[in-house]
């Protein structure tokens, strides 16, 4: 247990505490949650703790990485962990996000992101399987950080776009936009994987 691997597993107890926070039964126990707001800003104090909760988890996956190949201290564990500690953190937050909290995150975001991350992680396991590194896109990198800023204005409520009084979202409109990315960066993926399925193909 390095440091990168105690990162990464303090990153899944964040998750876990992230989704008991949001989805404690707080009016079966009569808890009143208080409000944050002023100037525009509106959010619950369970949305902004989730916030920070989620930020503080969203860095570590990027520290642990960084460190990780830094300082060679890369493990099994943490080539196993990391990735299942990171979807774990972003896809929860994402469903829960779609059943509930200031903004409603539409649900064909949230099924197109997961099933290309189902998809994009199969075709990883055979390209390892096969020996190949099929190297990341733009896309991708587009889609995290659309996934993230997305999120994040989610759970503040559209704040800070909500002082622009539009008649739409623009919160959501990042999500479509993630959307949008996950499934390009989905699909050049499996373009520049192609070759795998053809491999598979000659052996049968």
């Amino acid at each position: 247990m390095n440091l990168p691997n105690k990162i990464t597993t303090v990153r899944m107890i964040l998750m876990v505490i992230l989704v008991i926070l949001l989805l404690f039964p707080y009016d079966a126990f009569n808890i009143n949650i208080p409000q944050l707001s002023g100037g525009g800003f509106n959010v619950s104090v369970i949305y902004f703790i989730a916030l920070i909760i989620f930020v503080i988890a969203s860095f570590s996956d990027y520290l642990d990485g960084h460190i990780a190949r830094k300082y060679n201290l890369v493990t099994t564990y943490g080539k196993f962990m990391d990735p299942i500690a990171d979807k774990l953190l972003v896809n929860s937050t994402l469903i829960i996000l779609a059943i509930q909290g200031p903004l409603r995150i539409p649900a064909i975001v949230v099924v197109l992101m997961i099933a290309r991350d189902i998809v994009v992680d199969a075709v990883r396991m055979l390209a390892v399987e096969k020996g190949k590194v099929i190297a990341a896109s733009i896309w991708g990198k587009m889609k995290t950080v659309l996934q993230m800023i997305a999120i994040i204005c989610v759970f503040l409520n559209d704040y800070p776009f909500s002082l622009l009084n539009l008649p739409f979202s623009l919160s959501i409109v990042l999500c479509y936009l993630a959307m949008i990315a996950s499934v390009v960066s989905g699909i050049i993926y499996l373009i520049s994987a192609r070759e795998l399925f053809k491999e598979e193909n000659k052996n049968d």
